[in-house]
Parts: structure tokens; C-alpha cells; sequence
């Protein structure tokens, strides 16, 4: 269930302007990816340099898809973020063998998340998580900017255990207001819904986005 105000994150920035437009909109939480696959992905020295920019009070959260354990501690080390997030097939002691609060997300939608009950399999031994992100389904790793079935985190929502849910998958300005009445989520990810270009963020539909979903807070 959500707790009050809907957090927002907004993910995959490469381009400092655009980390300010997002604070400036009132952003949350600033994700950068780390996994070279993805058209978002920002090197250590990329990222260190815009970190810089996220103010205090905002949170940084890095994105991994199966990464080596040095390479997580390297981002530790060099850009210092608040939250990791891991968006693979990471176990639970693999997750918490950085000794960092994480995020831990799940893809729903697929065979083995194709039910309400077998998402919540899925991710109820991630106790440890300071929250469970769910995202669509796709043979390929990280956002798919697309839509799932919110039923099937039906659920999740009836487990007293369940941590908070971050819905992600497909959002933008125009759908972002329903998603939030229909999950009452703990918190919103958004990356392609607020771009003109993978890793260019546009202000105005940042703008949007956060205006609707203060909108249905």
C-alpha cells in the first residue's frame, strides 16, 4: 500500500541539465545504470562527475543487471550511491553481501511471474530489500518501458511481509496518475516516459510527469 506521498525516481541520466531539471520538478531519486548493455549506461568517471550535480536530500540509486561483485564495489567507492538496485538474477546473499541498503527488482509477466502467486514467490525471500521494484516481462534485461498486468501484484499486496512497492514498466505522464489509483504503490521508477532520446531527458515531460503524479498523491 502507498505510504502518503507517492516517491517518484526517475532513471538512466547521462547529461547534468537534466539532473537539474529533475530536481528543479522535484524528483526523488536520481538512478544512473550500470550495465554496458543498455543505451543508458554511464562509465565510473561519468557518473562520479554527476553525482556531483544530485543535491542533498535526493537520493542516488545505481543500477546493475548480474554485475561482478568488484564492479559493485568499485561504484561504492567512486560515486557513492544511497541505494544499489538489481535489476538481474541476483540472489538474495549476493544482494546483500555489499552490506548496502538495495532494491531488488522483478519482472513480471514472464513463465515464471505469469501469476499473482508466482510473483510473490518470486521475490518473497528478499526480506532484506528496502524495496521491491516490479517492471514487464522481457527476455532482456533492464526497463522495458512497457505495461504489465497490475493484477498479478494482487498478491503482494495482501502479504503483511511484503516490502514497498515500486511500480515501473511503461509510465509516463499519461498513464503514471491511473497506475498510482489502480496499485497504490510506495513509489514510481519512469525512465523512457520522460525522454526525447534513451539517456536525453526532455523538462517538460519530467514536468508532467511530476505534476500528475502529485496529482493522485
Amino acid at each position: 500500500m502507498s505510504m502518503g506521498k507517492v516517491r517518484v525516481k526517475m532513471c538512466g541520466f547521462t547529461r547534468e541539465e537534466d539532473i537539474t531539471a529533475a530536481v528543479e520538478h522535484g524528483a526523488d531519486a536520481i538512478g544512473f545504470v550500470f550495465y554496458a548493455s543498455s543505451k543508458r549506461f554511464v562509465s565510473l568517471e561519468q557518473a562520479a562527475a554527476l553525482r556531483r550535480h544530485v543535491p542533498a536530500f535526493v537520493s542516488v540509486v545505481a543500477l546493475f543487471v548480474n554485475p561482478e561483485p568488484r564492479y559493485v564495489k568499485d561504484v561504492l567507492k567512486v560515486v557513492q550511491p544511497n541505494l544499489l538496485q538489481f535489476h538481474g538474477d541476483e540472489s538474495v546473499a549476493f544482494c546483500e553481501s555489499f552490506a548496502h541498503p538495495y532494491l531488488k527488482a522483478f519482472r513480471v509477466g514472464g513463465a515464471h511471474s505469469s501469476s499473482a502467486r508466482a510473483v510473490w514467490e518470486q521475490c518473497k525471500d528478499y526480506q532484506s530489500a528496502s524495496g521491491w521494484l516490479f517492471d514487464s516481462y522481457s527476455p532482456a534485461y533492464g526497463g522495458t518501458g512497457v505495461r504489465f498486468d497490475t493484477a498479478l501484484l494482487n498478491e503482494v499486496h495482501k502479504q503483511p511481509t511484503a516490502r514497498p512497492v515500486i511500480l515501473a514498466g511503461g509510465l509516463d505522464a499519461l498513464n503514471v496518475g491511473a497506475a498510482i489509483q489502480d496499485v497504490r504503490p510506495f513509489a514510481v521508477d519512469v525512465s523512457s516516459g520522460i525522454e526525447q532520446a534513451p539517456g536525453e531527458k526532455s523538462s517538460l515531460r519530467m514536468q508532467a510527469f511530476m505534476q500528475q503524479c502529485n496529482l493522485y498523491c
